[in-house]
This record gives C-alpha cells, structure tokens and sequence, in this order.
C-alpha cells in the first residue's frame, strides 16, 4: 500500500478469496484492503495510538441521514456523554482532499451536529472547529487530542 503522512503502525492481515483483508479495531472484524480503508485504519490508529481516542467512543462507517436516505460516514467519534464530536472523512490516498471532501462531511454534520470535520487521504489532513457564533469554520492547525474535544455537555 501507499506510504502515508501518519506514524507507522503495525496491522493484521489475511487473505480470503484471493482478496487481501486487513483487521478493523473498532468493528472488530477483517474487511477487504482498498486504499480508502487503508487509510482509514492507520487514522483510526493514530486517534487511538497517539492522540488517546478511546477506541470504544470510535464508530466507523456510521450510519447518518441525510434527506430521508442512509449514508455512512467513515469515522465519527464520541465524548464521553455519547454526543457525536467528530467526522473523519477518509479518502484515498490518490484522490485530492479539497472543498468537495470538505462539503460532503459538512452534510453528514447536518444530521449529527459535531463541532469537529476533518478530512483526509492520509497524505494530508484538515481539521476544522465550528464556530458556533457565525455558523462557520475555522481551520485547525493540528487533529486535536481525545481530552481537547470531549468537552462533556
């Protein structure tokens, strides 16, 4: 797979049907190695690993609806009340991370309603906190840490 902007991590692969699957975390189960979820669980482990995500306030692929239909995003993460913080959206690696990416989180977060967006195709990464205030974003610097956003309500 793709070198990524990300420290290094240690993964747990097999084969199945001549498809190479890589084992997920959080839904605890082997799921099929696409670059998209290449880069997913390297971030999955770098919230876990580095900034102290508690894997159980992880889901991934969550179910979110918007306008009467269901679609899944890729990774949203809770405090520790159960209110959804953050939306991870994953792309891969080859694929640009720009308004359109922006734009599509920012529709799951009409539905769940977190103060955190971030995108990423493992490369590079945008983290942006709502400003309540004037319903806008600002652009952070880096992906906060578990104890900066579980600002419990």
């Amino acid at each position: 797979m793709y070198q990524l902007n990300l420290p290094s991590v240690s993964l747990k692969y097999r084969t199945e049907n001549s498809k190479q699957l890589v084992f997920d975390v959080i839904r605890k189960k082997y799921v099929v190695l696409t670059p998209e979820e290449w880069v997913r669980q390297n971030f999955i482990h770098y919230l876990i690993n580095h900034l102290k995500y508690p894997p159980g306030l992880i889901a991934v692929e969550a179910v979110v609806k918007i306008n009467s239909l269901n679609q899944r995003a890729d990774i949203v993460v809770y405090n520790r009340k159960g209110k959804p913080v953050m939306i991870v959206e994953c792309k891969a690696p080859k694929i640009k991370v720009d308004n359109k990416v922006f734009e599509q989180a920012a529709r799951y977060n009409l539905s769940l309603g977190v103060d955190y967006l971030l995108v990423t195709n493992g490369l590079k990464h945008y983290c942006a906190q709502l400003v309540p205030k004037n319903k806008s974003y600002t652009m952070l610097k880096a992906v906060p840490a578990f104890n900066e956003i579980d600002r419990v309500e």
